[in-house]
């Protein structure tokens, strides 16, 4: 379902939407389209971060854990 809102964009800005080539019959298609690529951006940027903080508090734990893996095949 669709909602009509109101948005203030620069003129400049409008200016490069207008005659943006590609598969958007206006700006409204535009611009939601860009919105849900940017929204997608962030939550995989978000969901990065969490990667890397749980990595991060782990670091200790992998490093040993992969040096022994790498004395183990050195022993072999």
């Amino acid at each position: 379902m669709k909602v009509k809102t109101s948005l203030t964009l620069s003129k400049d800005l409008l200016v490069a939407i207008d005659p943006c080539p590609g598969r958007h019959k206006n700006r409204s298609e535009f611009i939601e389209a860009a919105s849900w690529a940017l929204l997608k951006q962030v939550l995989h940027n978000a969901e990065s971060a969490k990667d890397l903080e749980i990595l991060n508090q782990r670091a200790d734990a992998l490093n040993r854990e992969a040096a022994e893996v790498s004395e183990y095949q050195v022993a072999l």
